[in-house]
C-alpha cells in the first residue's frame, strides 16, 4: 500500500511500536523485563513479544535466559558504531566530560536532545567517592525535568516552550508538582539569566544536577553537558563554579560543532 492523500503507509504503527520499544529497552543497561515492557509500552502482551522475537531473530536485541531480561543486540552495536562516524559528537565531548569530571570531582554527562526528551550519551565518572546515580548512559527524561533537560529547553523559542509544556495530570503525577508548567517556566527563567541550569534534587531527593546547553550550526540547543552529585557538593556558594566550567565546556564543543567541514549532525 502506498501513501495516498495523508493515508498512512501500511506498516508505519508497527515501526513506531518498534521505535518505542527500543527506547524502553535502552532505558536500563542492566536489561528490562517483559513485564516492565508492556506496562511501559501499553501495549499487549502477544504483541510485545511478537516484536521482541522478530528483533532477536535480526539481532537487533538479545533475551538473557536467567535473568529473562531483554537487551540490545549486536546489530545495535554496529548501526551505532557506523552512526558515530557521521555524528562526532562523542570525540568531541569526551575530553570536556574528561575535565570536568577531573576539575570537579563530580559525574559528568552529555545528552541529547530526542524530540521532547533529552538522552543521556555518554558517562565520565568524578573522583568524589559517593555519586548519584539518576543518571546513566540510555536513560530519557522529559525536556525540564532533569538539569540537561532544562538547559536545553530554556534557549529553545518560546511558541515551542509552551507546546513543550502542555502536561497532563499523568505527567505531574509521575515527576511532581515541582514540574508544573508554572514551575518549570521560572526554573526556566532562572536558567536564561545565569546561562546553566540547576537541579536541586527535584527527581530524586539529595541528588543534584546542574546543566549548560550545547548549540549546533543553526544555533539550537541540541545537547548538554551537566553535572551531578549530592547536595552537599552542590551548595550555592559553589554553584557559580560549577556553572563556569560547564559554559566554558559547552562553548568550547559548540565551537567545534560549528567549524566548516565537520560531518553532519542531528538537527
Amino acid at each position: 500500500m502506498v501513501e495516498n492523500q495523508g493515508i498512512p503507509v501500511q506498516g508505519a504503527q508497527v515501526v513506531g511500536r518498534v521505535a518505542l520499544l527500543l527506547r524502553l529497552i535502552g532505558r536500563n543497561p542492566a536489561g528490562t523485563s517483559l513485564a516492565e515492557i508492556i506496562r511501559e509500552s501499553g501495549l499487549t502482551r502477544p504483541t510485545v513479544h511478537r516484536l521482541l522475537s522478530s528483533l532477536a531473530a535480526e539481532g537487533i536485541l538479545d533475551h538473557d535466559p536467567v535473568s529473562h531480561t531483554w537487551h540490545y543486540g549486536p546489530e545495535i552495536f554496529v548501526m551505532g558504531a557506523v552512526a558515530a562516524q557521521r555524528y562526532p559528537i562523542e570525540e568531541l565531548a569526551r575530553p570536556s566530560l574528561r575535565r570536568l569530571a577531573a576539575e570537579t570531582g563530580e559525574s559528568a554527562f552529555l545528552s541529547i536532545r530526542r524530540g521532547a526528551e533529552t538522552v543521556c550519551l555518554l558517562r565520565e565518572e568524578g573522583s568524589f567517592p559517593i555519586r548519584s546515580f539518576v543518571l546513566h548512559e540510555g536513560v530519557r527524561f522529559p525536556l525540564g525535568v532533569a538539569s540537561a533537560g532544562i538547559a536545553i529547553l530554556a534557549f529553545v523559542p518560546e511558541a515551542e516552550v509552551e507546546q513543550l509544556l502542555v502536561q497532563d495530570e499523568v505527567f505531574v503525577t509521575r515527576w511532581g508538582e515541582q514540574h508544573t508548567p508554572e514551575a518549570v517556566r521560572a526554573t526556566l527563567a532562572r536558567t536564561r539569566v545565569t546561562g546553566y541550569s540547576v537541579n536541586p534534587g527535584l527527581i530524586l531527593e539529595g541528588s543534584w544536577g546542574m546543566g549548560a546547553a550545547i548549540f549546533d550550526r543553526a544555533n539550537r540547543p541540541t545537547w548538554a553537558l551537566s553535572l551531578t552529585g549530592i547536595e552537599p557538593r552542590f551548595r550555592p556558594e559553589r554553584q557559580p563554579e560549577l556553572g563556569r566550567l560547564l559554559l566554558e565546556e559547552a562553548n568550547r564543543i559548540t565551537q567545534l560543532l560549528q567549524k566548516p567541514g565537520l560531518p553532519g549532525h542531528p538537527g
